[in-house]
């Protein structure tokens, strides 16, 4: 199928490895050119790279922290319009919450729900004035079954499921949609850290958290990051003007809910 978005110009946040990467590189293959980000410039660069040498599209990397107002404007800066914004950001780290400190909350909240707000707020009205733009979030699975080692994911996400939940409405009748992307348990270093949390927890070796976790899981296995990325690419399709204002999981079947 042909996604009917080949020439636009996309922003993919957190796009050196992991979903963000898989994000990337499937709407390169779409031949969207690409601003990309991470904080770590090495491993961005070599990314940036990859892609650009497999699918022939311009990719501009840009290292910076996308969760200050410098680093998003020079994210910005380096996208000469932004058709398709993909938000995306490591997630806070796992723990109890009587030990969060509130410092921990604002940390979580800046990168997981504020940073994607201020994306948002700097790009939705240029989107809504050419009658084109698609806006995915990242999010987590978290959102829909949260764990109680996540605390600070949780409240943080869901933040900014809430905002997006009344946004979206008010923005589709200008062809720009906004949705979140709900991950379950992929292969990237976010999932075999929480695989690691919950092992020390258990007091059980990182294998055998593995297996547990693989077992509640219909589809049988770890998902794919490359799988997660097509995803994204439909939700940033011509096709995909009547989805918005969703939270779709893509979590191998493991939330066991009807809704």
């Amino acid at each position: 199928m042909d996604l009917g978005i080949a020439g636009k110009w996309a922003l993919v946040c957190g796009a050196s490895k992991g979903l963000g990467y898989g994000c990337a590189l499937s709407l390169a293959r779409e031949g969207v050119n690409l601003v990309i980000n991470a904080r770590t410039p090495g491993p961005l660069a070599e990314a940036a790279q990859r892609i650009g040498d497999e699918s022939g599209v311009t990719v501009v990397a840009v290292a910076c922290d996308i969760t200050t107002q410098s680093g998003r404007d020079e994210a910005l800066s380096a996208c000469p319009q932004v058709d398709i914004l993909v938000t995306n950001a490591g997630g806070p780290p796992p723990g109890d919450f009587r030990k969060f400190t509130r410092d921990d909350w604002i940390r979580a909240l800046d990168a997981n729900m504020l940073a994607p707000i201020e994306l948002i707020k700097a790009t939705v009205d240029p989107m809504i004035e050419r009658r084109f733009g698609r806006i995915v979030n990242v999010t987590s699975g978290a959102v829909k079954a949260p764990m109680h080692i996540l605390g600070l994911s949780n409240g943080a996400r869901s933040g900014l499921t809430g905002f997006v939940a009344g946004l979206a409405r008010t923005t589709v009748s200008h062809n720009v949609t906004i949705n979140n992307l709900l991950p379950g348990f992929h292969d990237t270093d976010r999932v075999r850290s929480v695989i690691g949390a919950q092992a020390k927890a258990q007091g059980i070796s990182y294998e055998d958290a593995i297996r547990q976790r693989i077992a509640t899981i219909p589809a049988g296995r770890i998902g794919d990051p490359w799988e997660f990325g097509q995803a994204c690419a439909f939700l940033c399709s011509a096709q995909a003007g009547w989805i918005t204002g969703q939270n779709l999981l893509i979590d191998g079947g493991a939330y066991p809910g009807t809704f």
